[in-house]
């Protein structure tokens, strides 16, 4: 184990490796979900997180922050992952309940889900970030998780995956915004779409750049923001 705190705890971890998850195994518990989200910063569509527990002899290359990664590459690894994983599961928490909760509290929400349809199948969990949100599992956060956790980097890809899959999925629900490409992020393309068009169903209504907007959605109240099915995006791999 790396250098630790007075409890046994990595605190400089030699890049990815299984410091964090071995901090857990020494004390018993044998499936560690990692989990990670995606889509905090955009202006429009969900955030989503996942929450994934690896086998201890799993290989880590391909592994990383999934930002760091091609497109190209996280889809493989995205396939491996779900044909490699012990267990896996995601969570989507919409943009209407982001403005009502707000990102943060949001984004907590959707690691918790992730967590909590694991179900018996997590023993203990590993968050990136700087605090540990309340989870139904012993819990640690992991600063820069994804690049020394394998179990967050991978939690990190999937997440990332699903939630770009659901942002095609909306670009062509509504076109003219640009979604399959930017993936709702704050682009130059993706404001001018939203000066030119104004907000659809799946913006944030409480995000700076569209909270100005006061009026109903275009369209209407007909236009729906019913998520795409994630789990039907995920599991579209195992038909491949």
């Amino acid at each position: 184990m790396s250098p630790g705190n007075s409890r046994g705890i990595p605190t400089r971890p030699p890049g990815l490796g299984w410091n964090w998850e071995q901090y857990w195994w020494t004390k018993g518990y044998s499936r560690i979900a990692g989990v990670d989200e995606a889509g905090v910063g955009p202006l429009a569509g969900p955030v989503v997180a996942a929450a994934v527990v690896l086998p201890k002899d799993f290989d880590v290359a391909g592994l990383g922050d999934s930002k760091r990664l091609t497109a190209r590459q996280r889809e493989e690894q995205f396939k491996r992952l779900r044909r490699d994983a012990v267990a896996l599961e995601v969570a989507v928490v919409d943009a209407d309940l982001i403005d009502r909760l707000n990102i943060l509290q949001a984004a907590r929400l959707a690691m918790r889900r992730a967590v909590a349809a694991l179900g018996e199948r997590c023993e203990a969990v590993l968050v990136d970030g700087r605090t540990v949100p309340d989870m139904p599992a012993p819990s640690l956060a992991v600063v820069r998780g994804d690049a020394q956790s394998p179990s967050i980097a991978a939690a990190s890809i999937v997440a990332k995956v699903t939630r770009d899959r659901l942002m095609v999925e909306y670009g062509q629900r509504y076109p003219g915004y640009g979604f399959e490409r930017h993936k709702g992020y704050p682009t130059a393309a993706h404001l001018e779409a939203l000066e030119r068009l104004g907000p659809c169903p799946i913006h944030r209504r409480s995000f700076g750049p569209v909270a100005r907007w006061k009026e109903p959605c275009p369209g209407g109240p007909t236009m729906s923001a019913a998520l795409p099915s994630p789990g039907g995006l995920v599991d579209e791999d195992r038909e491949k």
